[in-house]
């Protein structure tokens, strides 16, 4: 059968019709997991150092230290109709002080009231500056009635991330990966340094979303755009040396905000670096099975051809033509035609995919967010509670991965999120003054989202085809930043019942690791490419098992009968 019209081959022979080559088979040839796949994971993992910085800086930056009243003004008191500032010694609360009012009686003298008032702090608040110099909430008073606006900058970084999800997952599947993570990178890069040079706390609100729009982004991309390289033996190494990065990034962060006492310069140091991952991303080549399923093959030769040089195999890489043959991948881009969000829901099994991966991913981040917003209810100092949950992280991901040589995705990403929400629930059963049994639970459930978290990175990207991968990421992505926003509203609901929380936080991950199980199995299968192969693969599954239970009851059968 002659070839369809237009449609050209990847082969490594450069005359003469060959066999078709799936693209793993090529990507093998040109150097599956050579210097090139080295440095690129490596240049994509650098700024991941700095994700956990954005995400969880406000622990630092808007940390709540001690305050009481302003003492006023001496021009600012008279003796006729305005306050006298008793013994400030006994201090009601934090956001009012006692005064006495003196005015003139029917006798021309003075005269005082018996009893104190209350009254709000009108001169402003005198601020414990021995821990943090200066935050956003001593900066502009973010205390007292204005207390809730802390939270509400965070829900607006938040925001800004499930922002730039809707908008880049499908710009990302259209224009390709690395565009969108260059000017990603740039948005981070000029955003987070307008937030840390802010002059209102609007400003600064401003860029802190714009700031989360930029995130989401270079989220999106950077494990897809490692995946799309790397052969399948290797997803899972890559994805977990991007994770301990991640988390190791939470441990710098409690390094730079022990070093870095001053908002700003903190703001500063984890966002000015962001213009020299801009810098160097243009290096960075695009992937070229997006390339090919979107027919830009002399582009997508051009990139083979690169990564072969960079690997040490030039030879081979001239070695690939473009031959006037219908191969595996071109077949594929024949029949893609246009691709929407709707793809996702179309299909039975990427129906169910989609509906799973969005739970697990709201459920992780509801509860991991919620755990880690409000670091000072430990009673501990911040910065060792900080650097103590990144080190458990990193110590539950380094066992994931381990497991995750050996057991399959589905198994790991079940388990790891059930026994998160059992730990959590048995945090309950403490009793409150035991406090470090109940940070030892805590930090246990915490460890097993980070593992969860780590997990749904790598079974995400293999199950999602290249098609809608990055649309269906970013529908995981919003789903996450949605569990991150409402995080902090579960946690004001401990102020009227405090086990609440917890209840909330242990259920959520339970029925979302049940959930998983209904995923398919995807250890050490290649990536697919179509929504068709995607069901093709769960049909065939769906048969062989079917065959497997009918021989076993036939064998069940002529057992009995024997005995």
């Amino acid at each position: 059968m002659s070839p369809a019209k237009g449609l050209r081959r990847l082969s490594l022979c450069p005359k003469g019709p060959v066999a078709a080559i799936p693209f793993g088979d090529l990507l093998e040839k040109v150097g599956s997991m050579g210097p090139f796949q080295f440095f690129s994971v490596l240049l994509l993992t650098l700024p991941v150092l700095l994700l956990a910085s954005h995400n969880l800086v406000q622990n630092f930056s808007a940390a709540s230290p001690e305050h009481r009243c302003r003492l006023p003004s001496p021009a600012n008191t008279s003796h006729h109709g305005h306050p006298l500032l008793l013994d400030q010694s006994v201090w009601p609360d934090r956001c009012h002080r006692f005064a006495v009012r003196l005015a003139l009686d029917a006798n021309g003298s003075l005269s005082q009231d018996r009893d104190p008032e209350l009254e709000p702090c009108q001169d402003g608040w005198q601020y414990d500056r021995s821990t943090f110099t200066s935050t956003i909430v001593t900066e502009w008073d973010l205390v007292c009635h204005l207390q809730p606006l802390k939270s509400l900058a965070q829900s607006l970084f938040m925001g800004g991330v499930l922002v730039g999800a809707f908008i880049f997952g499908d710009l990302s599947d259209r224009f390709g990966r690395r565009l969108i993570l260059i000017w990603s990178l740039l948005l981070v890069a000029v955003t987070g340094t307008g937030a840390a040079f802010s002059a209102t706390f609007a400003t600064y609100c401003i860029f802190r979303f714009l700031s989360g729009v930029g995130i989401s982004g270079f989220l999106l991309n950077y494990v897809c755009l490692s995946l799309e390289w790397v052969p399948t033996k290797h997803r899972a190494t890559v994805v977990a040396t991007q994770s301990y990065s991640s988390t190791a990034g939470q441990v710098l962060l409690a390094g730079l905000a022990y070093g870095l006492r001053d908002w700003r310069w903190l703001q500063l140091a984890i966002s000015a670096p962001f213009f020299v991952f801009f810098a160097y991303s243009w290096w960075l080549p695009e992937s070229a099975r997006w390339l090919l399923m979107n027919n830009e093959r002399e582009a997508a030769l051009h990139n083979l051809k690169r990564v072969a040089k960079i690997n040490g195999k030039a030879a081979t890489g001239e070695a690939v033509v473009l031959e006037m043959l219908e191969t595996e991948v071109a077949n594929s881009t024949s029949k893609r035609g246009s691709h929407s969000c709707l793809d996702l829901f179309r299909t039975p099994t990427l129906r169910r995919i989609s509906c799973c991966l969005m739970l697990i991913s709201f459920s992780i981040n509801l509860a991991y967010f919620g755990l880690s917003m409000d670091l000072s209810v430990f009673g501990l100092d911040v910065f060792v509670v900080q650097l103590f949950f990144g080190t458990i992280d990193l110590l539950a991901k380094m066992g994931c991965a381990l497991l995750l040589a050996f057991f399959g995705r589905r198994t790991i990403q079940s388990l790891s999120l059930i026994l998160a929400g059992v730990f959590l629930l048995l945090t309950l059963a403490v009793p409150s003054e035991m406090l470090t049994g109940r940070l030892a639970l805590v930090v246990l459930g915490k460890g097993c989202l980070a593992a969860s978290s780590m997990c749904l990175y790598l079974y995400g990207g293999e199950l999602f085809p290249t098609v809608v991968r990055q649309t269906g990421t970013s529908f995981t992505m919003v789903m996450a930043r949605l569990g991150g926003i409402v995080a902090p509203g579960v946690l004001t609901a401990g102020d009227f019942q405090p086990f609440l929380p917890l209840v909330i936080f242990g259920i959520t991950p339970i029925v979302s690791g049940l959930a998983a199980g209904f995923l398919p199995e995807i250890h050490n299968l290649p990536l697919l490419d179509t929504v068709e192969e995607v069901e093709e693969r769960a049909r065939r599954k769906s048969k062989a098992v079917l065959k497997e239970t009918q021989e076993k009851s036939r064998a069940q059968v002529v057992w009995s009968t024997y005995f």
